[in-house]
C-alpha cells in the first residue's frame, strides 16, 4: 500500500522545482494529484508523464475563482485530504529599490495565495472527515537576509498562517504545518544552473551541499501522511542544517583548517 492511498491532493507551483518532485512521489504513493500552475505547457506534460492518476489545473493562486475550479477538480477525482501551498515567487531588492508593485506581487502569490488555498480546501477537508495542509514557507521566514524584504515578510505570514489555522481547525482532525526549505536546487534557487551554486554557498553549513526537491517532497510526503497524524502547527525545517549554526574554521570538530588565532586549550 501506498502512503497516501486514497486521497486526493492539490499542489500549487507543480509545473517543476520542489511542486513537480512532490506531484509525482505523492502519485508514486497512491495519491489522485491535482497539479496547479501558470506554466500550462510544462504543468500539462508533467501530468502527462505521472499518467491517469493526475490532472492539471491553471491555478493563479492569488486568485479565489482558480481556486474554486481547482477544488472542483479534486472533488471529481475524490476525496481531497491533503493541499501542498507550493507556489511561490522571489523578486530580490533592495527595501528602497521595492517598489509597491512589486513588493505587492511577491505578497499576493507566496502570503494570499497560502491563505486562499487554506479557505478554498477547508470545507472539502471537513466532509472528508480531515486532511492535512503543507504550507511550504522557508528559513528565510524564521531569519532573513539582504534584498528579500517582500520575500521574508511573505514567509514569515506564512508561518503565522499557519499556526493560527492548525489552532482553528484541530477540530476538524485538519492538521496544518510549515515546512522550511533552505537552499534548493531549483529554477528559484539555482537559476543559471551553476554547479558551483551545488556546493560553495554551503560549505560551512552541518551537510555542506544544496537540497535537492526530492528531500523537500519527502517531508511534505510525511506532513501529509497519516503517519504524522499527532503533528500540527509545527515548523519542519529541511535545510542541511543552516538554521543549526555555521562551521567556524580554526575551532575543533572540523577540519576546515584555518587558524584565527583561536586558543584551543
Amino acid at each position: 500500500m501506498g502512503r497516501l492511498d486514497g486521497k486526493v491532493a492539490i499542489i500549487t507551483g507543480a509545473a517543476r522545482g520542489q511542486g513537480e518532485a512532490e506531484a509525482r512521489l505523492f502519485a508514486s504513493e497512491g495519491a489522485q494529484v491535482v497539479l496547479g500552475d501558470v506554466l500550462d505547457d510544462m504543468g500539462g506534460q508533467v501530468a502527462a508523464s505521472i499518467g491517469p492518476s493526475a490532472r492539471y489545473v491553471h491555478l493563479d493562486v492569488s486568485q479565489e475563482a482558480d481556486w474554486a475550479a481547482a477544488v472542483g477538480v479534486a472533488a471529481g477525482m475524490g476525496s481531497l485530504q491533503v493541499l501542498v501551498n507550493n507556489a511561490a515567487i522571489l523578486r530580490p531588492a533592495a527595501i528602497e529599490g521595492t517598489t509597491l508593485e512589486d513588493y505587492m506581487a511577491v505578497i499576493n502569490v507566496n502570503q494570499v495565495g497560502t491563505f486562499l488555498g487554506m479557505k478554498a480546501v477547508l470545507e472539502p477537508m471537513k466532509m472528508a472527515g480531515g486532511g492535512s495542509i503543507v504550507n511550504i514557507s522557508s528559513i528565510d521566514g524564521q531569519q532573513s537576509k539582504n534584498g528579500l524584504i517582500s520575500y521574508t515578510a511573505s514567509k514569515f505570514a506564512i508561518r503565522g498562517m499557519t499556526k493560527t489555522a492548525a489552532i482553528e481547525w484541530g477540530r476538524f482532525d485538519i492538521r496544518v504545518n510549515s515546512i522550511h526549505p533552505g537552499g534548493v536546487n531549483t529554477p528559484m534557487g539555482n537559476p543559471r544552473n551553476d554547479p558551483r551554486a551545488e556546493k560553495e554557498p554551503y560549505v560551512y553549513q552541518a551537510i555542506p551541499r544544496v537540497g535537492e526537491p526530492i528531500e523537500i517532497a519527502y517531508a511534505a510526503l510525511f506532513l501529509a501522511s497519516d503517519e504524522a497524524s499527532y503533528v500540527t502547527g509545527a515548523e519542519l525545517n529541511v535545510d542541511g542544517g543552516w538554521r543549526a549554526g555555521t562551521i567556524t574554521p580554526g575551532l575543533p570538530g572540523t577540519d576546515h583548517v584555518v587558524d584565527y588565532g583561536y586558543d584551543s586549550d
